[in-house]
């Protein structure tokens, strides 16, 4: 990919990329350390609540809104959602229990409080909500499957909680398919000692326009790996939240995304580091091609003053495939303390690098294959960190599904859709 080094992260395609490149280095004092955009407060001061009241309707014009399709979103707005739009379907493995809980159920609202507008509806719509539970000590033997489908389009709410009891290992797959309308939190309890991957995919129909509030709390040498794979629908904005709250906790966050035209796709990223001696990584990497397809990345790292010892790293790469789409990338670190290990962040968008096609076809390797060559080792080394053999198999195929439709266009036998 060919990138030139700017310090704007934000860009409308161009004949070459725009790359932000931050070294990861310990930190001398406090700052904040935000590129490509709007000024905004401290990451700390953002407002959030369980109450409609205290986070309004937003006009798009707000920080938190301002790439979004706000009036595409604006179903979700409303304070009484139904809880008919979506049916979730889970099916365990043999050490982890499935509950259906009232929404007064006390272990509800631990991981965190909503942050925006579709937060707070989805949060105050919801009447009952499905529990899994990985058992202390527990070692799924299976991979836990939670399908969420849509069945109609009614603006709806969904919540599950995740809990992984202390000291367990387990993978859970939240899969979205069919087509909705649907403002979602998903709540992650990790307990001391815990190993948790959650892959969640969203492979919604055209139509579909998804908000998902994923907020994750790490205790005490937990770790966490989170990975977010958005392919369907036509506005799909997810806002994963990480707050650790007990010393030596590890996050990897980790995502793909693939916009066709006319699709909008966000992932908005927070990472609280609250408490000394934990580390994170965040590594999303997305392409897009067709007339107005749009992804927004933006992500928020805060290191507090009392987060003596963390270690952190972002990472975001931008592959353009054809004219017409629109990458959005802004990293933002916040650090107020200078005991650190390391801290740092990178940005790229960029089209294909001519230079390499032309090696690979000189080589007798045709156009569209060459470029299926370039965008699969694009997203190889990503999908193999997943660590779950079947579902990274299933992501290669469907990556083959969105390459075919990249290559009928170039080859003129069928449009870019969505």
């Amino acid at each position: 990919m060919t990138s030139t080094q700017t310090e704007s992260t934000t860009s409308d395609v161009a004949p070459t990329g725009l790359s932000t490149d931050h070294s990861r280095a310990a930190a001398d004092g406090a700052h904040t350390h935000g590129t490509g955009g709007t000024p905004q407060g401290s990451r700390a001061e953002r407002v959030t609540s369980f109450d409609l009241d205290v986070i309004t309707v937003p006009s798009g014009r707000e920080e938190e809104w301002r790439f979004s399709p706000v009036a595409k979103l604006a179903p979700l707005f409303a304070a009484d959602l139904a809880s008919s739009g979506v049916r979730t379907t889970v099916v365990e493995s043999p050490e982890v229990t499935v509950e259906i809980v009232g929404r007064d159920d006390e272990r509800l609202g631990k991981a965190g409080v909503p942050g925006d507008r579709t937060a707070v509806t989805a949060w105050n719509s919801i009447k009952e909500a499905t529990v899994v539970t990985v058992p202390a000590q527990a070692i799924a033997s299976a991979v836990t499957s939670i399908r969420v489908e849509g069945i109609n389009n009614t603006p709806t709410a969904n919540h599950l909680l995740i809990h992984a009891g202390a000291l367990s290992e387990s993978v859970i797959l939240l899969d979205h398919i069919g087509s909705a309308t649907l403002t979602e939190t998903v709540e992650i309890v990790v307990d001391d000692g815990a190993h948790l991957t959650v892959v969640s995919v969203q492979d919604w129909a055209t139509g579909a326009v998804h908000a998902s509030s994923h907020r994750i709390r790490l205790g005490r040498d937990a770790k966490v790996k989170h990975v977010v794979v958005t392919l369907g629908g036509d506005v799909v904005r997810l806002t994963p939240d990480a707050e650790f709250t007990g010393e030596g906790g590890e996050v990897e966050m980790i995502g793909l995304y693939f916009a066709d035209a006319g699709q909008h796709q966000e992932h908005r990223l927070f990472v609280d580091h609250a408490v000394p001696r934990c580390k994170s990584r965040v590594t999303y990497k997305g392409a897009l091609q067709g007339e107005a397809a749009h992804t927004v990345w933006v992500g928020d790292v805060l290191i507090r003053k009392e987060a003596e010892g963390t270690d952190t790293y972002e990472l975001n790469r931008n592959l353009v495939l054809s004219d017409g789409a629109r990458a959005d990338s802004v990293p933002n670190l916040e650090i107020e303390t200078g005991l650190i290990e390391g801290a740092g962040h990178a940005s790229a968008t960029g089209r294909f690098d001519d230079e390499q096609l032309f090696y690979l076809q000189a080589r007798g390797i045709p156009e569209g294959e060459a470029r299926r060559l370039v965008v699969r080792g694009f997203f190889a080394e990503l999908i193999h960190s997943i660590g779950v053999e079947s579902i990274e198999a299933r992501l290669l195929a469907s990556i083959e599904v969105e390459l075919s439709k990249s290559m009928s266009v170039i080859e003129g036998t069928a449009p870019v859709t969505a």
